[in-house]
């Protein structure tokens, strides 16, 4: 889809945000550069996360707000990427041991809070935990559970959770 001005982009994103056009788009800029102008328009922030398995292949997955997700958060100032995802796997679900084994998959989506628009992307990694230790839901961060997910929970997430975990619950069944 071709558009040719700010004020263009911005009308199509309040529509997609609406629901009034429903799926993705592959938006072109006609005479200027859409993605530069769409991230103007956002407050960028860098997320990492854990796709963490116990011994038998479970997914350790966090209950946050009524909906399911997976444990992830906000990369701090200085922080390596990869440090932020296990450090945010502790915090979020009371693990001490996380074993971060390789970078899986990136994910982009949007959201308000306090007014502005926010462009979150989020780098998501492997990593192991062991079932043994007792999992702690971070309420500070809203999390009211922490569960580890056989192949009939994931099913169970996939029909409560985010748009934008859909694709990160498929990478790791490829894995």
């Amino acid at each position: 889809m071709s558009v040719h001005s700010k004020q263009e982009l911005r009308a199509l994103v309040e529509r997609m945000n609406s629901g009034l056009a429903e799926g993705g788009a592959d938006v072109i800029g006609d005479g200027f550069d859409a993605w530069q102008a769409f991230q103007d328009d956002n407050v960028f922030v860098l997320a990492a996360g854990g796709l963490v398995r116990d011994e038998v292949g479970r997914l350790l997955a966090i209950k946050r707000l009524g909906k399911w997700d997976l444990p992830k958060g906000k990369v701090e100032k200085g922080e390596g990427v990869d440090t932020g995802a296990v450090r945010e796997v502790q915090e979020e679900c009371g693990l001490r041991a996380v074993v971060l084994i390789k970078p899986v998959i990136s994910t982009w989506h949007t959201y308000e809070r306090k007014g502005k628009q926010h462009l979150k992307r989020t780098e998501w990694f492997l990593m192991r935990a062991s079932s043994e230790e007792e999992l702690t839901a971070q309420s500070e961060e809203d999390i009211e559970e922490v569960r580890w997910l056989d192949e009939a929970g994931v099913r169970m997430m996939e029909a409560d959770t985010y748009p934008s975990l859909i694709p990160v619950l498929k990478a790791w069944r490829s894995l």
